[in-house]
């Protein structure tokens, strides 16, 4: 029997690449072309599936298969016209463009070119596979789709239950064209395609299911058009309209949506007015009794949170975070026990936290409870067999001690206690969370020795260990530097924290040269130390030498003596260094020369002698990096006289400047594309200029399209 397939051929129509640089999301990739070999029976080859009774070929899947390379006019994949089925996605094909051949497979029902490194303009032929069924040409956000191309492929394929374009540029066509997308449509995913002006009216797709137009942040949805939505998509489940300007749509709208829904998403959506009771007790109990992921963060909504809302008791995702919610929160909200995330953060919620929080669910895995007014004391009970993943209290009025049952939480990998008045010793128990990796307990008043054990288990995931503005006292801890295994090796690994199951990103606030940045992204690349602000004594341990992925540290206005460690040359991925108002002596080893990723570097306010290093990134740095060394000499200070120089004379305003170890002229000279600096600088400018360097710290290098970064 022929074989459409050539078999013979010995030329493979794709290249591959090498799985070990790839980068691309689940399922692991792996070679399938590598398995077809010349002379066998095409039909046994992975990937490829023939009809029975024909042998013609009538699928091909070739998704995560490490594909790299050009799709010519003449590969022999268009030797294949009884194609039903084309799955390419998760491949690498270079910014090549979609060639028009692809419009030859005119039985094709299925089409899968979802982030595969396409660029340029999609053909028209594309719209000549009037029989697809499933169109997904997502996440190439190289790809751009013109008018014309778009009009005819909603006019030719009048069969289409899925169409995927997300991040595909379709900045060219009018939104009112989707007025006449399929009757048959089930699936439309729009996601940041640079759609701009009016949504219209798509009533008509009375049989959509899922429906995402988020992060077109120039399109505008109009009250009448959302309400007749509302009204006439009765089989809706998942609506994401996050980033769409919805300003023109009164939040009560959401109280008739459809019963069936069981994904809501409204972030960023500029919704304004009472916070509304999308759950009326009228509609037998529960209006959305499906509803198992609701976002409404970052918005302008106001008012208490309504107890109804605790009666979604199918809810998994509760995302109210970065709105204007005043009261307290009930202890209803226990009663949602199928909650994994809660986040409530960065609202004006007050009274005490409800306790049953700690306990009441071993489901938990996100609670963000951070910016707010609530007081008394932390969660006192965490039960045994806890899931709890990310815990963040920060920025509260928070009294008492830190609870040990907080041990119990086993998964924990992020602790933030931060800006609040907890009054304590610090929680030696923690050293038992295997899984920690950044633990902030900056400015309480937490006071007494930190020392660390000498066992090797402590800390060993620990990234960001954020100490700073509290009452320690004695050495630093050594036996921790010791113990921190995570920041001893560098991991080229680019990813982010987040909730395992779900596309939440963790977030955390750090104290960066005075400024407080909530970080809404944490790179795992990011390693920091911060032990500001406290009453340590004694001589920097030799041990920080061993941390060599460390990017911050700042041991800056305590009591320490002796010499700066020439140790600190080994951190060799250091960018910003603060060692200013201590009492240390000596000169500054010429090893931290070394450092060429270094940006910042503070030793003001010191007693250090001698002359300055010379060279590479000490000739960035200016006079403010310096000040209140009287015996310091050299670039950019006096020059040296034998060693030694005139004691200078200070204005009145560089002392002001100093008393608080900061001096912006510093964070403006000379700097390169580091990450620490990045996170300063980048939050200002990312919204309007992203900056190539900063780009890369928040959201990562590759083929994806960068997204905007939010506060």
């Amino acid at each position: 029997m022929t074989r459409v397939l050539p078999c013979s051929n010995s030329r493979k129509p794709f290249p591959s690449s090498n799985a070990s640089s790839w980068d691309f999301p689940y399922p692991k990739p792996y070679p399938k072309t590598e398995s077809w070999k010349e002379g066998t029976d095409c039909c046994w080859w992975d990937g490829v599936t023939c009809d029975i009774e024909t042998g013609n070929v009538i699928g091909l899947n070739l998704s995560s298969s490490l594909l790299y390379g050009t799709i010519h006019s003449n590969n022999t994949l268009f030797f294949l016209p009884h194609l039903q089925k084309l799955d390419l996605s998760n491949n690498d094909f270079n910014r090549s463009q979609i060639v028009p051949q692809f419009g030859q497979f005119l039985n094709l029902s299925y089409l899968n070119l979802n982030y595969s490194v396409f660029e340029g303009r999609i053909p028209l032929e594309i719209s000549y596979l009037s029989g697809l069924v499933s169109l997904d040409l997502s996440r190439n956000n190289y790809l751009i789709l013109e008018a014309t191309t778009f009009n005819e492929l909603v006019h030719n394929l009048s069969q289409l239950r899925e169409l995927d374009l997300s991040e595909v540029n379709m900045s060219l066509v009018a939104p009112s064209s989707l007025m006449n997308l399929s009757f048959s449509l089930t699936s439309l995913n729009l996601h940041s395609c640079s759609l701009e002006g009016k949504f219209p009216d798509i009533s008509h797709l009375s049989v959509l299911v899922s429906l995402d137009l988020s992060d077109n942040y120039d399109l505008i949805q109009e009250s009448t058009y959302f309400k007749k939505l509302v009204q006439n998509l009765t089989q809706l489940q998942e609506l994401d309209l996050s980033g769409v300007n919805m300003s023109l749509v009164a939040p009560s709208s959401l109280m008739n949506l459809s019963s069936s829904l069981t994904s809501l998403k409204l972030s960023r959506s500029q919704l304004h007015g009472k916070f509304p009771d999308i759950s009326p007790i009228t509609f037998q109990g529960s209006r959305l009794s499906s509803l198992v992921y609701l976002d409404l963060s970052n918005n302008l909504l106001h008012g208490r949170i309504p107890s109804s809302i605790f009666k979604l008791v199918n809810l998994n995702v509760l995302i109210l975070s970065s709105n204007k919610l005043i009261g307290e929160v009930s202890s209803a909200v226990c009663e949602l026990n199928s909650l994994e995330i809660l986040d409530l953060s960065n609202n004006s919620l007050n009274g005490s936290m409800p306790q049953c929080l700690g306990n009441f669910s071993n489901n938990l895995s996100v609670l963000h409870l951070g910016m707010n007014k609530f007081h008394g004391t932390i969660l006192e009970t965490f039960s045994v067999g806890s899931n709890l993943r990310y815990l963040n209290i920060n920025g509260n009025q928070l009294q008492g001690r830190i609870p040990p049952s907080i041990s119990n939480c086993i998964n924990l990998e992020i602790l933030d206690l931060g800006n609040n008045n907890i009054d304590d010793t610090f929680p030696h128990f923690l050293e038992t969370l295997s899984k920690l990796q950044i633990l902030i307990l900056k400015s309480n008043k937490f006071h007494g020795l930190v020392k660390g054990t000498s066992a090797n288990y402590s800390f060993p995931k620990l990234r960001i260990f954020d100490l700073s503005n509290n009452m320690f006292s004695g050495p630093l801890p050594a036996e921790y530097f010791n113990n921190f295994k995570a920041m001893m090796i560098f991991d080229l690994n680019m990813k982010y924290m987040g909730a395992p199951n779900a596309s939440y990103d963790y977030s955390v606030s750090l104290t960066l040269k005075g400024l407080e940045i909530e970080l809404v992204k944490i790179q795992t690349l990011l390693t920091s130390i911060d032990l500001s602000g406290n009453k340590f004594t004694g001589e920097i341990p030799q041990s920080i030498g061993k941390l060599k992925s460390l990017k911050l540290l700042n041991l800056s206005h305590n009591q320490l003596t002796g010499n700066i460690q020439p140790s600190l040359g080994n951190l060799s991925n250091l960018e910003s260094l603060d060692l200013s108002s201590n009492l240390l002596v000596g000169r500054i080893p010429m090893q931290l020369t070394y450092l060429t990723f270094l940006e910042v570097f503070r030793v003001s306010h010191n007693q250090l002698e001698g002359p300055i290093p010379e060279g590479k990134q000490f000739n960035t740095f200016d006079s403010t990096s310096y000040e209140g060394n009287l015996g310091l000499c050299g670039f950019p200070l006096e020059k040296c006289d034998s060693g030694e120089r005139k004691k200078p004379t200070t204005s009145k305003e560089d002392d002001s400047k100093s008393k608080n170890g900061f001096g912006w002229k510093a964070v403006l000279a000379g700097y390169g594309c580091g990450v620490i600096f990045g996170v300063v600088m980048g939050y200002v400018v990312f919204k309007t200029r992203k900056p190539t360097w900063f780009v890369r710290m928040v959201e990562g290098e590759g083929h994806r399209k960068p997204k905007r970064f939010s506060n």
